[in-house]
């Protein structure tokens, strides 16, 4: 395969792990304020992706691809409101453990991860469009 369909792969590899990795933070965001609904119970437990480079048998392309989706282990805060159904005997619900602030600079950081691998592409066409036009 050719350097150029190569790097396609790649970026495009890259644009759909991204893709998974917005996936994510938004169902984290989404979940943001959920409480359980039993007295004691946990609530929404923040999820976490990671990414591993693997070799495309198909391509020879080095890409990119989801290795693990998994729960953030950091305690749960507390909140003071006796009258909601999950609260404990002291009055206290658990909150989830995600921070709208990190999750909105990891959809940032997505985004321009995304944007990136899209000017890549780009790039490869515009090389491969030159290519053709040399050999004319």
């Amino acid at each position: 395969m050719d350097s150029l369909s190569k790097i396609s792969a790649t970026a495009a590899s890259g644009m759909r792990a991204q893709g998974d990795r917005l996936r994510i933070v938004s169902e984290n965001l989404a979940n943001s304020s959920s409480t359980s609904q039993v007295a004691g119970g946990d609530p929404y437990r923040r999820k976490t992706i990671s990414f591993e480079s693997v070799m495309d048998p198909k391509t020879g392309a080095a890409i990119v691809q989801a290795a693990t989706v998994d729960r953030d282990q950091t305690d749960f805060t507390l909140r003071y409101d006796p009258s909601h159904p999950a609260a404990d005997e002291n009055g206290y619900i658990k909150m989830p453990n995600v921070n709208p602030l990190i999750e909105m600079s990891n959809m940032r950081e997505a985004a321009r991860s995304y944007e990136a691998n899209l000017a890549m592409l780009d790039k490869a066409r515009d090389m491969r469009q030159q290519l053709v036009e040399l050999l004319k």
